[in-house]
């Protein structure tokens, strides 16, 4: 055997994938370097016969044969556990403990222990012993599917309203939306009818380099961006504490979100108000103080990983943990601890940020569904963490330096796409029980009705490509599917929670219709929802997926109006995008195909008269966008099947421009665009409220 196949034969064991088809339909195999590299990403020896030796090694050696996380069904009526009892060892003695402290025993022989009938879903610690070998292991009783409340349930019709958060203004807000905004928005959004308020995602950004600002590279999954919080309902907040009014009239001025004007105003307050707050014994002390102890040692490290990386890039421009001295590289360094004693108040800063944005986003979802937001808040999480990063430097064994997350080449990129994330080491989330999986579940599905994975096809496979190497040349990585869809399931369960896959791109086969299976909510967008081999028509509303949120638009496409009038395209035009002039006119000659299948699917259902297309879509003239033809889309989709409608806030004030245009970073103001009109504006004038009537009307039927 050479060593490409002895590459090959581990790449088997560990679940690379030797081949796939890009959505050109071209095959694609890595090669010798790249299987090496990806093997060497996922901690094993670089050597084949040593890789596969570590592999059977690690299986061999775990004790009576038991993982550290063992699930089970639900649905099974005795669950059966396979041991590997010690050779000549027949039978061994078993003490299982619910999470209440309830206690069973018994024992079992021969290597099949069966759990007792009626296990309710949860976990359990299971304690074993056989001839003077001992076992720890957790059990979790896992249902088959995730929780859906009535609003979701069969025939449902629900609709929510979504928003970039970051893009909300107001007349208090200090230049960026902030959870005041959200709950003043969430409160409204209830009143309406609507069920849910989705979100961009929430997560942890550089509080030291605030113009890093992608949500979906976030530092952290599990932490909160500061910035969002309102510093005026920070507790000890006086009018003595408000900045200066001039500097907060150019922030509320401004088009675009400046994030480093908005902390530079934002955190000497935060400072103050911190200093407060530990200088008195007010109630607020003390559920700090409780927040702090139940966020344990993952709070402090991420705090922690905040004021190292404070003091290194603040001083010496050391952006990346791993350019810093290397005893700080490891977050469990006696250099590392000596900091953290040294530095004591600014760690704890950090931790009282966190505290008091969870305080507020808790406060927010409560506003909703006080005001009858029945589902409540709709969270996001992103795909993974940028490798520079609180979640990267504090478990380096977890995400693996070696890759990155990316997709193979398509038509956004022919050349593949690398989206700069470090993936998680699938061997090592088995060999932790799936804690940290667990974790980031509770970690966003807090505070939170609805839950949306992002890129879900990362619960069965994720495309990794070799650091340094071209996004062709990756390969897909497979990840316990079985068991995080399991476990997906019980934590929505605990927390209340539904879940949506967001399962655009390329997708396996079967991977929809097993996530449907789980109650898990396909993310259907009208752009896409087309019966292809018929011409590229639109789906008619009766036959879209009835488990499934539909959507106008997403924040990597166009809106309602910005699709119409091209403004997408426009923008590709302008930032040299397209590979050649021919790239660019198909993609013309296609949106005015689609504009003029949109009209008629929009006359089949009576919602535009046939005679009046040329009003939208003059011969020989610019496409023409009004509020009649963005309520007949809202209504189109109202008229689905699909369980949830969501309607963009962006769309429902007629925003021409998108979150988000992929393919740039800078060239395009990613992340930074702000709504044009005011929450208060928002709040009182006709729009919200004349599609909120339109929802009731076209969604009650």
């Amino acid at each position: 055997m050479n060593r490409l196949d002895e590459l090959r034969h581990v790449a088997g064991l560990v679940g690379i994938t030797l081949g796939h088809h890009d959505a050109f339909g071209v095959w694609h195999e890595p090669g010798e370097e790249a299987l090496s590299r990806l093997i060497a990403a996922l901690g094993l020896p670089e050597e084949p016969h040593a890789a596969a030796e570590a592999i059977a090694a690690e299986t061999h050696g775990l004790p009576l044969g038991v993982p550290p996380l063992w699930i089970v069904a639900a649905e099974v009526p005795n669950p059966v556990l396979r041991l590997r009892l010690p050779h000549g060892v027949e039978a061994a003695n078993w003490q299982l403990t619910s999470e209440d402290g309830a206690r069973t025993s018994g024992s079992c022989d021969g290597d099949s222990l069966v759990l007792p009938a009626g296990l309710g879903p949860g976990y359990y610690q299971l304690d074993l012993r056989a001839a003077g070998q001992d076992a720890t292991t957790t059990v979790a009783v896992a249902p088959p599917s995730a929780y859906l409340p009535p609003e979701l349930g069969d025939g449902a019709r629900a609709w929510g309203l979504t928003t970039q958060m970051y893009g909300l203004r107001s007349g208090r807000s200090w230049g960026i939306g902030d959870f005041g905004d959200l709950g003043r928005l969430a409160a409204a959004a209830g009143s309406l009818g609507a069920a849910t308020l989705g979100l961009n995602p929430l997560h942890a950004l550089f509080a030291a380099e605030p113009r890093h600002i992608s949500p979906y590279s976030p530092s952290s999954r599990s932490r909160l961006d500061y910035l969002y919080i309102d510093v005026t309902a920070v507790p000890g907040f006086t009018k003595a504490d408000m900045p200066d009014a001039a500097a907060l009239a150019r922030l509320g001025a401004t088009g675009e979100v400046d994030h480093a004007a908005v902390a530079a105003a934002k955190r000497p307050i935060l400072e103050i108000l911190f200093r407060k707050l530990r200088g008195g014994r007010s109630r607020a002390l003390k559920a700090f103080r409780q927040f702090q102890a139940g966020g344990g040692r993952a709070l402090a490290s991420f705090a922690i990983f905040e004021a190292l990386h404070e003091h290194f890039y603040g001083s010496e421009g050391r952006f990346s943990w791993r350019d810093w001295p290397e005893p700080m590289r490891d977050p469990h360094s006696p250099a590392v601890a000596a900091f953290a004693r040294d530095h004591a108040q600014r760690v704890e800063f950090f931790e009282f940020l966190q505290w008091e944005a969870d305080r507020q986003l808790a406060l927010a979802a409560k506003a909703g569904g006080d005001a009858g937001l029945k589902v409540g808040l709709y969270r996001d999480a992103a795909v993974g963490v940028n490798p520079d990063g609180a979640a990267a430097w504090a478990d380096q064994e977890l995400l693996s330096p070696g890759a990155s997350v990316g997709a193979p080449p398509d038509p956004l990129s022919r050349a593949g796409q690398n989206w700069g994330l470090a993936p998680i080491n699938p061997l090592v989330l088995r060999r932790r029980g799936f804690t940290p999986f667990i974790d980031l579940l509770r970690a966003n599905m807090r505070h939170a009705g609805i839950l949306r994975i992002d890129h879900a096809m990362s619960l069965q496979r994720l495309y990794w490509i070799p650091s340094g190497m071209e996004g062709s040349a990756g390969a897909y990585v497979a990840y316990p599917f079985w068991e995080l869809l399991r476990l997906t399931a019980l934590e929505s369960h605990r927390y209340r929670c539904a879940v949506i896959g967001e399962d655009l791109g390329t997708v396996p086969e079967g991977f929809r219709e097993t996530l449907r299976a789980a109650n898990i909510l396909s993310y259907r967008v009208v752009h896409f929802e087309r019966r292809w081999h018929e011409g590229a028509t639109y789906i008619p509303p009766a036959e879209y997926l009835p488990l499934a949120a539909a959507s106008a638009a997403t924040h990597d496409l166009a809106s309602l109006k910005g699709y119409w009038l091209g403004r997408d395209i426009e923008w590709r035009r302008r930032l040299g995008l397209y590979p050649d002039e021919a790239a660019e006119a198909t993609e013309i000659g296609e949106r005015h195909r689609d504009r003029r299948m949109m009209l008629e699917a929009l006359a089949r259902e009576g919602l535009i008269a046939w005679d009046r297309f040329a009003e939208f879509l003059p011969d020989g003239g610019e496409p023409v966008y009004t509020d009649e033809f963005g309520d007949a889309i809202h209504a189109y989709l109202a008229r689905s099947q699909a369980r949830l409608m969501l309607v963009q806030l962006e769309d429902v004030v007629g925003e021409a421009e998108q979150a988000n245009l992929p393919g740039t970073t800078d060239a395009h103001p990613n992340w930074r665009r702000r709504i044009t009109r005011t929450l208060e504006d928002v709040l009182t004038g006709p729009e919200l409220a004349r599609v909120a009537a339109l929802m009731e009307r076209e969604r009650g039927k």
